[in-house]
C-alpha cells in the first residue's frame, strides 16, 4: 500500500471516531427504567447493578451493546460484577398444635382433695415404736376408728420446688382417745399414682405430744402448730402450750427452718414426789391385827400445789384404822379400793409425812405382798396437774 492510502485510511477512521462518539448518549436513570421494563421487570437489585455496571464502562462498550447500527473497533472490557441473589426467606415448619418449640416435661400434679386422699391406698412412713396402725398401702378413715389412720386435715402447696402442687395430710393412728400424730406430704407420679415424699413432722413420747393445725406458706414452708401435751390424762387441751414451727423440704426430706424448738416449762405443771415404809401387823387384844406405814409427800417445785391425790393400793383386807388419818379430810371410806387421802395446799419446797394406821379383821387370812403408792399435784379445781418428774411420783411397799 503506498503512502498516500496510508493516510487516507487513518483520516477515514478517525472521521468515523469522530463520528460515533458524537453520538453516544450516556445512560441515565430514564435508560436504567427503559432496560428493566425491556427486560420483563427483573429483580431491582440485578437491574441497578447491571446498569451501574454499564454505566462505569467505556461509551464505546456501551454503544457497541446498544447500537446495532454501529461495529466500532476492539474495546476494553467490561469488568463482571456478580451478585448475590437475595436470600429467600425459609418456609416456617408448622409446630404440633398445642406444643411449644422446645419440648418441655410435663410435672405431674400433686394436688388431692379430701376425698381423693380418702379413696386411695396410701403408704405411711412408720409409726414410732408400739402402736399397732398400717402403714403400707392403707386407707385414711374419716371416722377415728380404734386401730385405723384418721385424716384431721390437709393443705396444698408447691414443696419441692418443681412449680407443681403436692399435698400435705394431719394425720393419726387412733389409739383410744389418743394416739400418735404426723404431718406426711404426698404427690403423684407420672402415671398419676399417689406416691408418699416424705415425714414432716410426728409427735413424740416426749415433746411435742400433739399436733393441733398446719398450713402451707411461701418458698414452700410446712407451718405446723404443735403442743406439748397431749389432752387427757386429766387435763384438758388448752393446757398444752402451742408453737408453729416452719418445716421445708431439702431435697432429701424435711427439715425444720422456722419456729421455736423447745418447750418452756408448762404453767399446768408440778413437782411432787412420795415415799413410803412397810406395813408390819401385829395381833391386837382383840385378836385383829394393826400396824402403821409412815407416807413422806413432798412438794418439789417452785410453785404450791392447792391439792395432793394420795393413793394406796393396799388389798381389800387391809383397811383403814382410825389414827393419823386426819390430815386427810375426815376418816377415810371402808370400802374404797385403792384407799384415797387428799391432802390439802402443800407449798413450795414443802413435806408432810402421815403415820398412817391399818387393821385386818380377826381371822382373815393375809400373807405378804407388796402395794403400790402413788400421788397426783391437782389444781383447786380438782384436775391433775402436768408432773415434770413423774419417776418420783410412785413408790411400792411391802405388807405382811
Amino acid at each position: 500500500m503506498s503512502e498516500q492510502e496510508t493516510l487516507d485510511l487513518a483520516e477515514t477512521f478517525a472521521s468515523y471516531r469522530r463520528t460515533a462518539l458524537a453520538e453516544v448518549e450516556a445512560p441515565g436513570p430514564a435508560a436504567v427504567r427503559r432496560t428493566v421494563r425491556g427486560r420483563g421487570r427483573r429483580r431491582l437489585a440485578a437491574t441497578a447493578t447491571t446498569a451501574l455496571a454499564l454505566f462505569g464502562g467505556s461509551a464505546v462498550g456501551y454503544a457497541a451493546l446498544s447500537g446495532p447500527d454501529h461495529r466500532p473497533g476492539p474495546v476494553d472490557p467490561t469488568p463482571s460484577i456478580s451478585v448475590s441473589p437475595a436470600p429467600t426467606p425459609p418456609s416456617p415448619t408448622p409446630s404440633p398444635a398445642g406444643t411449644s418449640a422446645s419440648p418441655t416435661t410435663t410435672v405431674p400434679d400433686g394436688r388431692l382433695s379430701r376425698a381423693q386422699l380418702l379413696g386411695v391406698p396410701v403408704t405411711l412412713p412408720a409409726w414410732r415404736a408400739g402402736p399397732g396402725c398400717p402403714t403400707s398401702q392403707t386407707r385414711l378413715t374419716a371416722e377415728g376408728r380404734e386401730g385405723e389412720n384418721s385424716l384431721l386435715a390437709l393443705d396444698h402447696g408447691d414443696l419441692d420446688g418443681d412449680g407443681a402442687v403436692e399435698t400435705v395430710a394431719l394425720v393419726q393412728c387412733v389409739l383410744g382417745t389418743r394416739g400418735p400424730m404426723q404431718v406426711v406430704a404426698f404427690d403423684r407420679d407420672e402415671d398419676g399414682k399417689v406416691i408418699t415424699l416424705g415425714r414432716v413432722v410426728a409427735t413424740t413420747i416426749d415433746k411435742p405430744q400433739w399436733l393441733f393445725a398446719l398450713d402451707v406458706v411461701s418458698a414452700g414452708t410446712v407451718r405446723v402448730q404443735v403442743g406439748d401435751i397431749a389432752p387427757g390424762g386429766g387435763w384438758p387441751g388448752e393446757w398444752s402450750q402451742r408453737q408453729w414451727r416452719g418445716y421445708r423440704w431439702n431435697g432429701d426430706g424435711f427439715a425444720q427452718v422456722s419456729g421455736p424448738t423447745t418447750f418452756g416449762r408448762n404453767p399446768h405443771s408440778a413437782d411432787v414426789s412420795v415415799t413410803a415404809t412397810d406395813l408390819v401387823l401385829t395381833t391386837a387384844d382383840d385378836g385383829s391385827r394393826t400396824g402403821t406405814a409412815t407416807v413422806r409427800v413432798r412438794n418439789r417445785g417452785t410453785k404450791p400445789v392447792e391439792r395432793v391425790d394420795l393413793q394406796l393400793g393396799v388389798p381389800a383386807a387391809v383397811r383403814p384404822d382410825v389414827d393419823g388419818w386426819a390430815p386427810c379430810g375426815g376418816e377415810p371410806q371402808h370400802s374404797s379400793e385403792p384407799v384415797t387421802c387428799l391432802l390439802g395446799r402443800l407449798a413450795a419446797g414443802a413435806e408432810v409425812r402421815l403415820d398412817l394406821s391399818f387393821r385386818v379383821a380377826e381371822g382373815v387370812a393375809l400373807g405378804t405382798g407388796k402395794a403400790d403408792v402413788r400421788v397426783w399435784a391437782m389444781d383447786a379445781g380438782f384436775r391433775n396437774l402436768l408432773e415434770i418428774n413423774d419417776a418420783d411420783n410412785q413408790a411400792r411397799m411391802t405388807y405382811r
